[in-house]
């Protein structure tokens, strides 16, 4: 049974930083390309990060620079290191898991950046 699970979502204020984790189970990680997406109300889920397994990082244009994408094929886990938040980065964030045509998600971890 394949199980993604998030964590470190949270309230945090602008400008501040979170970690966001995503432990996955039942599949060999590391031959998967782990990728965050997220959704705000009222919005399509899109594409944040993404690392294939080869460790190649690809990033949204609105999140580079601010945003870092890891893993530990060790742990069987993927990170979202996310500073400089702002209030438009207000969204659940859900961690993939993909290969070839088959894809796995996680149930969402909310973030939420106000004052």
């Amino acid at each position: 049974q394949v199980q993604l699970v998030e964590s470190g979502g949270g309230l945090v204020q602008p400008g501040g930083s979170l970690r966001l984790s995503c432990a996955a189970s039942g599949i060999r990680f590391n031959f998967y390309t782990m990728g965050w997406y997220r959704q705000a109300p009222g919005t399509q889920r899109a594409l944040v990060a993404s690392i294939s397994s080869g460790g190649v990082a690809n990033y949204v244009d609105s999140v580079k620079d601010r945003f870092t994408i890891s893993r530990d094929n060790a742990k069987n886990t993927v990170y979202l290191e996310m500073n400089s938040l702002k209030p438009e980065d207000t969204a659940v964030y859900y961690c993939s898991a993909r290969i070839m045509t088959r894809e796995y998600w996680g149930q969402g971890t909310q973030v939420t950046v106000s004052s």
